[in-house]
């Protein structure tokens, strides 16, 4: 595995532990210790969910990189893609729903959509790299 991969690795190993302090907050939600809307429950779910499963996706798609010789800008979209989904994505999720009451997502929303195309381009560019391999 390459010096680059190892400590993306690494960090993203470390990070899942954020995950499991985002798990803590969720529970305080739903056993009513943190008080929220529906919505902000719903939201608070969602981005637990996103930055859990898009770490995890973000460790396998590492070991892919590794298979495939991507040059230039293209091994760092490969590699850096879906963690930085992994980032954009459940903030979009908290942020949206921050604040006392809310019952509708606010302007931070917008980072769902970014870390959308963020995830399929790096998807997208291990993909089509380990097909032309």
């Amino acid at each position: 595995m390459s010096d680059h991969s190892r400590v993306l690795a690494g960090v993203l190993l470390l990070s899942l532990v954020t995950v499991e302090l985002g798990g803590l907050y969720v529970f305080s939600i739903l056993s009513r210790r943190v008080p929220a809307t529906p919505f902000q429950e719903r939201f608070a779910r969602a981005g637990h969910a996103h930055a859990g499963v898009l770490l995890i996706l973000s460790l396998v798609n590492l070991l892919y990189v590794e298979l495939i010789d991507l040059g230039g800008p293209w091994v760092w979209l490969a590699r850096a893609g879906i963690p930085s989904a992994a980032l954009l994505m459940p903030a979009g999720f908290f942020l949206a729903a921050a604040g006392a009451g809310r019952t509708r997502p606010n302007g931070f929303v917008v980072l769902l959509p970014v870390g959308g195309v963020v995830l399929a381009v790096g998807l997208l560019t291990t993909g089509v790299g380990l097909l032309t391999a």
